[in-house]
């Protein structure tokens, strides 16, 4: 048989490649995980409840409209509405299997072969490897040394066949939040030039503050341009059960429900059910797994400030800090390997997020517990001292 060019090309998931390499490890320490970003504790009691009350109900296996379960649909609406102070109703919410599927819906809705689609640098790696599998284009916006991308950046690589400029905030993998003055910006950039701005909010929740993330759905006339994008696995400690929604005006959804009838029908019932039940009855708990991983970015911010072996902290937010490490002209490939294999510490390379290497490395810090994140700053203290650096 024959394989599409266009997605045997495409990289291999960088998280199972990096999970590869712990085959080569030394095993001299507990291995310290800050690579894939996924809680490390359990759904909340209300949910667990939920979930086995579904499962044993006779239909708890049915499908739910292509849309999604109306009462999570509904839920989730009143929450952003609240949230945002901006109007968002049921009708403009569209239930998927997960944050993923939610981005590859919406660019296969909005863009075809040859057509453009801008990613905010770093990118987060799945969406660039869905536009290339999908021969749509990606243009690459570099952001400033605040790692934010400004509305004067965007607007110049705008063509003729741009469809869509994506902004992931809190960013994965550099963690850094778009401010909303910034969001409306962009947003403004794309309402000018009759493009989507797609607004990946997938860790909205872990910002250490209350306040909105932007006014958007305060405007009218939102819907012509903003495309939100969500998700309950972080949020609800659920990444298995695949569930996150898009936000977005009822026209673009019709045109999503026509794609994941086609690859899903709907998402999973369970995923569903349990994310209306965190909607609902979890709201404590949800803040109380928010301010503990304000804790963990406040104690990994602490011990990077002394650059422990060389490696300097660049930005940290939501489940992330971005580190660029001392090996100059050493590919980071080469650095990820050998601090998984001899230092039992697992991070992401930043090549996965960027079409070139500037020494910098993803870690999820949102994995550990504060004595953990102690450890790993003493594991990067001894891999700098045993390596020469070259400056």
């Amino acid at each position: 048989m024959r394989l599409n060019p266009a997605t045997t090309r495409a990289v291999d998931s960088p998280i199972g490649t990096t999970y590869a390499l712990l085959d080569g490890r030394a095993g001299r320490r507990e291995l310290l995980d800050f690579a894939q970003a996924a809680p490390q504790y359990p759904a909340a009691p209300e949910v667990l409840e939920h979930v086995t009350a579904v499962a044993r109900d006779p239909h708890g296996g049915d499908y739910v409209e292509i849309a999604g379960l109306p009462r999570l649909r509904a839920a989730f609406a009143a929450e952003l509405a609240a949230a945002y102070d901006g109007a968002v109703r049921a009708e403009n919410v569209v239930v998927t299997a997960g944050c993923n599927q939610a981005f590859c819906l919406v660019a296969s809705a909005l863009a075809g072969p040859g057509d453009e689609i801008v990613l905010a640098l770093p990118y987060y790696f799945n969406h660039d490897m869905w536009l290339r599998m999908n021969n749509i284009i990606p243009v690459y916006l570099n952001p400033g040394p605040d790692l934010l991308p400004t509305p004067e950046a965007a607007a110049a690589l705008i063509g003729e066949r741009t469809r869509a400029i994506v902004v992931v905030s809190p960013g994965n993998p550099s963690g850094v939040t778009v401010p909303p003055a910034g969001l409306a910006a962009l947003a403004e950039v794309a309402r000018r030039h009759d493009v989507a701005l797609i607004l990946d909010e997938t860790y909205r929740s872990f910002r250490g503050t209350d306040e909105p993330a932007h006014r958007l759905f305060a405007d009218p006339r939102w819907t012509d341009t903003v495309v939100s994008l969500h998700s309950f696995s972080k949020d609800l400690a659920i990444p298995g059960y695949r569930v996150g929604a898009v936000v977005t005006s009822p026209e673009l959804g019709r045109a999503v429900l026509k794609l994941l009838d086609c690859v899903a029908i709907c998402a999973p019932r369970i995923g569903q059910e349990a994310a209306w039940a965190g909607l609902t009855a979890a709201g404590s708990w949800r803040r109380e797994r928010s301010r503990e991983l304000v804790a963990k970015r406040d104690r990994f911010t602490a011990v990077m400030a002394d650059r422990p072996g060389g490696f300097e902290l660049v930005s940290a937010g939501g489940f992330f800090g971005w580190v660029r490490h001392p090996f100059s002209g050493r590919p980071t490939e080469d650095v990820v390997r050998e601090l998984a294999q001899e230092y039992d510490t697992l991070v992401i390379p930043g090549t996965a997020f960027q079409p070139d290497d500037h020494g910098e490395l993803r870690v999820s810090f949102s994995n550990a517990g504060l004595e953990a994140i102690d450890d790993f700053a003493g594991r990067l203290m001894a891999a700098g001292v045993a390596t020469p650096q070259r400056q």
